[in-house]
């Protein structure tokens, strides 16, 4: 009886400040209107149990990749929540355009609307498993200085992943050409949450999940597809592209195409796997 009062007395005040956070934007669907991710996905793993051994030890993985300067850089970038833009900033590469409500009105209005919409799904979660963060269980360091604003927040589902995923799939659908390296791109969104000592590996896979079932879930809306249509009428004409055909002031320029698969921008000097003009390469 008193978590049940607990768990309503919390997703009360953190739908409140999620309301908040929604400012005057009209949203494509209310919560009452999404999928319920309690009754979709599991709960997290036991702290006994075999799925967790691989949460600490992606834990330890995570910390490794700190050493890195680049990789770090990325995921404190990563970390960043507000304002909204510094998400849409981190795909600019793999998208091929930088998204700002000046330069693309059109594509901002549908992710900024459908991202906000879809944030009101880990609210309820978050309050009723109440899961421990890493840097909280081992009693550590994040990377980005983050534990007393996020220590006692429900670790489960991560709200980045979630935003960043699903970044990631409005963002292939608008520019399907691009896809690989958007995707690449999302995938080491996620991975950032780990790295920093936000979130468990189970904690980011489940977010995936559920930023699909959010997505799929936008599609209900007659606003959503609308807006939708919009975005990718501006980024082709952005783009120079005509009916799926790029332009031949795109195709002039391919050293502006190549990223690496992590999705950041590749070099003549890049060696290894290379996404270049969407074909994947082998650079020795």
């Amino acid at each position: 009886m008193m978590k049940n009062i607990f768990l309503m007395f919390i997703v009360a005040i953190m739908a409140t400040m999620n309301v908040n956070a929604q400012d005057d934007v009209q949203l494509y669907l209310t919560t009452n209107q999404l999928p319920n991710l309690i009754k979709c996905l599991p709960a997290p793993p036991a702290f006994d149990s075999p799925a967790f051994a691989n949460d600490m030890m992606r834990y330890v993985w995570g910390k490794q990749q700190r050493l890195n300067p680049e990789r770090a850089k990325i995921a404190k970038g990563d970390a960043i929540w507000n304002p909204i833009d510094s998400l849409f900033h981190q795909f600019a590469v793999p998208f091929g355009l930088e998204t700002s409500a000046e330069e693309t009105p059109e594509i901002y209005k549908l992710l900024t609307t459908a991202i906000k919409t879809t944030d009101q799904m880990r609210v309820e979660p978050k309050a009723f498993y109440h899961r421990q963060r890493p840097f909280e269980r081992f009693e550590d360091k994040m990377l980005t200085d983050e534990e007393d604003e996020l220590r006692g927040e429900g670790s489960y589902p991560s709200g980045h992943t979630m935003r960043g995923w699903t970044c990631a799939l409005l963002m292939a659908e608008i520019a399907p050409e691009q896809a690989d390296t958007i995707f690449a791109r999302g995938w080491m969104y996620g991975e950032s949450r780990v790295i920093v000592g936000a979130h468990w590996q189970s904690d980011v896979d489940a977010s995936r999940v559920a930023a699909s079932i959010g997505y799929a879930a936008l599609h209900g809306s007659a606003e959503f597809r609308e807006q939708m249509a919009k975005a990718q009428q501006e980024y082709q004409a952005k783009k120079g592209i005509v009916v799926g055909v790029q332009s031949a002031s795109i195709i002039e320029h391919p050293a502006t195409r190549a990223y690496r698969v992590n999705g950041t921008p590749a070099t003549s000097n890049s060696r290894g796997i290379i996404i270049e003009n969407n074909q994947k390469v082998m650079r020795k």
